[in-house]
């Protein structure tokens, strides 16, 4: 048998490339919009990919079931509750996927019904023999991972109630996961810091044992309890969600791969100011903070771009990247993989740019954890004395859990995937200073703020964990 698993840190994504090697028959689980990793590998190994299958319908990023089509003839396959607007194979219930030969004795598949994250999840149990006593794995999609399960909360637009889902995911986990051996490998969809859930583990694969064990969501409980739980604290929703679902159920054009074209400065801001093109800083924090392009956005290809611009950028909003030469195509696969096409270009060497052109540009304004205790954050020319502790709007722009678990005096939470929504619930002519857990998220947030006209706003160095720390 041949098992390999593809994890893509940027997004906390795993697929799975499964194939018999005496027949060279494979089958191709969740996978990414970039395909090229999958295909050497197959060709490698002497496989055929014959199947896409998709554990159900994602919605953090762009599948590449299209791409995989089209490239090796593959079918594809969902759950059989799945409506699609392309052709499926429907996969039902206890429905058994052959590799191997006709004697049926090759590596095999076992559909599971698992709804709960979604109505047409499934999980499929693989054994490398068909009467293999204990399964190899199961690839669990969204609906286990390692240390949580699937959010129940996201199909709540389309009239099934997060209670409802989350009592089907219960069914789905006790009678049919928790059925399986101890000793059966679990392969997720997902891992640390998707939004898929809320405790998801940095480990990649685990078992079914140790989940039963240790994972919080598999203990003993009532199921009352266990709706309780998992509708509680969920991690705000990605403003891109919505659309990355919609183009992975309906249809997307398919990846063109390629670098975006050089711009000028000038031709750079006629897209802004032209076109509503948002110019997007790719660049490291310290290089933003020092200089950027006044109105212009920021997240860093070093920490989890893709999403965090999914999440101050609407879909569909034309993009001209400003990054460090030699990673403006790195930038446009990775937002390529959530669905983010339209990019019109890139300025090459945004930092020189910037260096030549200081009346464009501003830095950006930062304070310290100490200033913050004083409530007297330096955010006016004329020093702290402009601003009081009454004055300022202290946000939180972390997830709901991590505000549950411990905030800021007089800190309102608004995370920064509800920012570009919420918006309207913050004055622009008091200052805002922003935190999150490190300084990351609060970066973005203030770089969103600028953009929309707010002219006091900063955010704090370390964030939450630095103030913490500090006994604040």
């Amino acid at each position: 048998m041949h098992f390999a698993q593809y994890y893509l840190d940027c997004l906390s994504q795993a697929s799975y490339l499964i194939g018999d090697t005496t027949t060279g028959r494979a089958v191709l689980v969740d996978p990414r919009r970039d395909i090229d990793d999958y295909l050497h590998d197959a060709e490698a190994a002497g496989l055929r990919i014959e199947l896409v299958i998709e554990t159900h319908i994602h919605a953090d990023f762009l599948s590449g079931h299209l791409e995989l089509a089209r490239a090796t003839g593959a079918t594809i396959a969902f759950g059989e509750a799945a409506e699609t607007g392309f052709p499926i194979r429907r996969l039902r219930d206890g429905e058994h996927i052959s590799l191997g030969a006709d004697d049926g004795q090759g590596v095999t598949l076992t559909v599971l019904a698992t709804p709960g994250h979604t109505l047409e999840s499934i999980c499929l149990v693989l054994r490398e023999h068909p009467d293999d006593e204990v399964p190899y794995g199961v690839l669990t999609g969204d609906t286990l991972f390692v240390g949580d399960v699937g959010r129940p909360d996201l199909l709540s637009a389309a009239g099934h109630t997060p209670q409802d889902m989350a009592a089907r995911l219960h069914r789905s986990l006790h009678t049919k996961l928790l059925t399986l051996p101890d000793a059966t490998r679990v392969f997720p969809a997902h891992g640390a810091g998707s939004a898929c859930g809320r405790n998801l583990s940095s480990e990649t694969s685990s078992t079914i044992g140790d989940q039963r064990r240790f994972n919080y969501a598999l203990q003993p409980m009532p199921e009352a309890d266990f709706i309780r739980l998992v509708t509680a604290g969920q991690p705000t929703t990605p403003g891109y969600f919505a659309h990355d679902a919609a183009l992975n159920r309906d249809g997307h054009p398919l990846l063109e791969p390629g670098p975006p074209p050089a711009l000028t400065l000038d031709e750079a801001l006629a897209a802004r100011d032209r076109q509503g093109a948002v110019l997007l800083d790719c660049r490291p924090l310290a290089a933003y903070t020092r200089a950027h392009l006044t109105g212009s956005l920021h997240t860093s290809l070093d920490t989890r771009f893709a999403e965090y611009a999914g999440s101050v950028v609407a879909p569909g909003t034309p993009i001209v990247l400003l990054a460090d030469p030699g990673t403006e195509q790195e930038a446009r696969l990775r937002l390529a993989r959530i669905g983010y096409d339209h990019v019109l270009g890139h300025l090459p060497d945004p930092t020189a740019v910037l260096d030549r052109t200081p009346a464009l540009s501003r830095g950006s304004r930062r304070i310290r954890h100490e200033e913050l205790v004083l409530r007297e954050p330096q955010l006016g020319k004329g020093g702290p004395a402009e601003v009081t502790s009454a004055d300022v709007q202290l946000i939180d722009v972390r997830n709901p859990a991590e505000y549950e678990a411990g905030a800021l005096p007089g800190a309102r939470n608004i995370p920064l995937a509800g920012l570009p929504h919420r918006i309207a619930e913050l004055d622009p002519a008091r200052p805002v200073v922003l935190y999150c857990r490190s300084g990351n998220r609060s970066v973005i947030a203030a770089a969103l703020l600028e953009a929309r006209g707010f002219g006091e706003v900063c955010d704090v160095i370390g964030g939450y964990e630095a103030a913490a720390g500090a006994g604040v």
